[in-house]
């Protein structure tokens, strides 16, 4: 049959991506969305959209039920399950297809044989394809470790835990479960060894109803943070073609073991030997399919939908070039990864050829607690992978960002790092390089002579807002007044920022001469060429240099070549009142307190670093740590509360020999 109207039973990116396809082939586009999904850009791109009641996943997006409902409400003759949510579930697929709907995505007896990581990893010994030896973690042993417990349903690194020690196991074992029933509605979790410096190596399968299999080539995967992946690449380089031709007829026999159609992935651990290992196959589409259709050349998604209308493969495409993907993302890096969240004011990528932007969100968008924080992924394609990624960090770059902090520099600094460049990669990348990686200006170009530094940034931000203050239309602005201390335009006056998210702190002195145009009141080299509301050029050491300035209520942004700033306004004197007591653990961000420590209640006794409260944000659990080690003298969480960022969780009072006070999360 021709499909001429679907609906796709997913939001953000993957939505919009298939929805441009849809547009391309003239079929009618249906979204779902919960409440705070009403205004998404997913369903502003949409046709037709219909509310799924609710915020939470399980309320919404991973109910089968509404979505089937949903479809038919909407005159529906297919639904593409996207990828996460119910994507890889065989009772929802059955669910469609009982319903008189074209499944776009393979069989159900294909996804109930792969849906299980154990039953599949049993499914592809029979097949020949190599494989780890599982371990039972009720008699696992120190000669076990490390060991790697995994969600047998579900992927994107939830209900993953790394285990090194043996003591650890039970706890990592229950949160992992915990995380997978969230995440997955499924807490069976089982148990491998874990591979050092393995590389994550995956293989993309096409298949039809005509025997015929796809191998679209290889995709290395390797750089992740908490297991889920950050940058991807086609090919994966340096594989000698003997293991490349091993990974592609191993992804077939996979494929072909449990009858698929349409768009999978097969995906390897290969070891620093070289040797590769099953790890599990994804019958879905993956968030990395881009890298693959670049270098292809075909749209994976139009395949998709040609297989599920029952046509067969055309002719297979042949390979040209390198592709690199990176995923920017709402988080926090140099604090263990927290997402963020808050209103986005700004997302603008350059458009250059080569470059490929999918993304869920626009600027004014809002990003919210409930779901990834996944903003977008960038695409370069170029015919050598030095020029990929050269052109992928340039754009990263040059890309304007402005609301809660991301991983564009980190993503920058990954694709400039040296190890990187050279293809020495590893899924231990992070772990030996992430300090290092978002340490302030590390990797920035404040390294060249003639660059910009936070401090100039902020200089830059200093005399935009000095020329606001005097160029605004209507009365002379009231003086700004601190306590006792107060703006007099015949004297030099000072501006103080923060540099978010690392929190240095910036004090820029300048003077408005007779010019009328400010300046800095101790030059250090810098003399302004120009300055306007939103626009500073300045000479520094001779090499001249523009900023442009957004402001939104006390944030600033700055965006220069090679580097972006964001500072927050501080009044000249800081507030005593917004002092914290000390021993106060802090939400660090939007979320839903999930769990306590045992027996945790005022009175307790804790020691530093103790996990006392579980916060739930954006689908990943996150530990709230005791600070010191002494009592517990306030609890404010309560499981199922709603907390804000910066909520008072609980305040510990600190014994006289403890260790001294900080606010840590993990």
């Amino acid at each position: 049959m021709t499909i001429s109207t679907l609906l796709v039973a997913n939001r953000g990116e993957i939505a919009c991506r298939i929805f441009r396809t849809c547009r391309d082939l003239g079929i009618t586009t249906v979204a779902v969305y919960s409440d705070v999904d009403a205004d998404a850009l997913h369903v502003r791109e949409a046709d037709l959209a219909v509310r799924l009641p609710g915020a939470a996943p399980a309320d919404t997006y991973l109910r089968g039920d509404l979505v089937v409902a949903a479809a038919l409400a909407a005159g529906a003759d297919a639904v593409h399950p996207g990828y996460g949510f119910l994507s890889e579930n065989a009772a929802f697929a059955a669910a469609v297809q009982d319903a008189g709907l074209v499944w776009v995505g393979p069989p159900v007896k294909a996804i109930e044989l792969m849906a299980s990581k154990t039953r599949a990893k049993e499914l592809m010994a029979g097949a020949g394809v190599p494989l780890l030896a599982p371990v039972d973690p009720a008699t696992a042993t120190t000669e076990d470790l490390p060991l790697l417990l995994k969600a047998a349903s579900g992927g994107g690194g939830r209900g993953m835990r790394i285990v090194r020690e043996l003591g650890s196991l039970g706890g990592e074992l229950l949160a992992a479960a915990a995380e997978a029933a969230s995440a997955f509605g499924d807490g069976e979790v089982f148990a491998e060894p874990y591979v050092e410096q393995g590389r994550h190596v995956e293989v993309q399968v096409m298949a039809d109803a005509y025997d015929t299999v796809w191998a679209l080539g290889t995709r290395d995967c390797s750089l992740q943070r908490r297991h889920q992946k950050v940058i991807e690449e086609a090919p994966a380089p340096g594989l000698e073609e003997a293991l490349r031709a091993r990974l592609h007829d191993a992804a077939v026999a996979a494929a072909r073991a449990v009858g698929y159609r349409g768009a999978g992935t097969v995906e390897f651990l290969v070891s620093a030997e070289g040797r590769p290992y099953f790890l599990e196959m994804n019958t879905r589409l993956q968030v990395e399919h881009p890298v693959t259709e670049a270098v292809f050349g075909v749209d994976l998604v139009a395949l998709q939908l040609r297989v599920a209308e029952g046509e067969p493969l055309p002719a297979r495409p042949e390979a040209e070039g390198y592709a690199v993907e990176a995923r920017l993302y709402a988080e926090d890096p140099a604090r263990d990864w927290q997402p963020q969240t808050g209103a986005l004011l700004t997302l603008e990528v350059p458009d250059a050829p080569g470059l490929r932007l999918d993304t869920g969100y626009v600027g004014g968008d809002t990003i919210g607690v409930h779901y990834d924080p996944m903003l977008a992924k960038v695409i370069a394609h170029a015919p050598t992978r030095a020029e990929a990624v050269r052109l992928l960090a340039g754009a990263l770059e040059r890309a304007r960002i402005h609301g809660p902090v991301t991983n564009r520099a980190l993503l920058v600094r990954s694709l400039r790092h040296p190890d990187f460049m050279a293809a020495r990669l590893d899924t231990g990348f992070y772990d030996r390089h992430l300090a290092d990686l978002t340490a302030p200006g590390t990797g920035d170009p404040a390294t060249a002579p003639g660059a910009a530094d936070p401090a100039t940034g902020a200089l830059a931000a200093a005399l935009a807002e000095a020329v606001r203050a005097t160029s605004t239309p209507g009365p002379a602005p009231t003086p700004t007044r601190f306590g006792a201390w107060r703006n007099v335009p015949s004297q030099p006056q000072v501006k103080r920022y923060r540099s978010e998210p690392d929190g240095t702190e910036h004090e820029i002195a300048y003077r408005t001469p007779r010019t009328g145009t400010p300046e800095p009141y101790e030059a250090n080299g810098v003399q302004v060429i120009a300055a306007t509301p939103d626009r500073v050029t300045l000479e520094h050491h001779g090499v001249t240099r523009h900023f442009t300035i957004t402001v939104d209520r006390d944030r600033r942004y700055v965006d220069t070549a090679g580097a972006s700033y964001t500072f927050t306004a501080l009044p000249r004197f800081t507030d005593p009142a917004a002092q914290t007591d000390p021993g106060s653990l802090l939400a660090p961000m939007p979320g839903t307190v999930v769990r306590l420590a045992e027996g945790l209640a005022p009175g307790v006794a804790v020691e530093a670093g103790q996990p006392l409260i579980w916060l739930e944000a954006m689908k990943m659990e996150h530990r709230i740590l005791a600070p010191a080690s002494g009592t517990l003298t306030a609890l404010h969480a309560a499981p199922g509360h709603q907390v804000e960022v910066g909520a008072l969780l609980a305040v510990v009072q600190e014994r006289a020999d403890g260790a001294p006070v900080t606010e840590e999360t993990a």
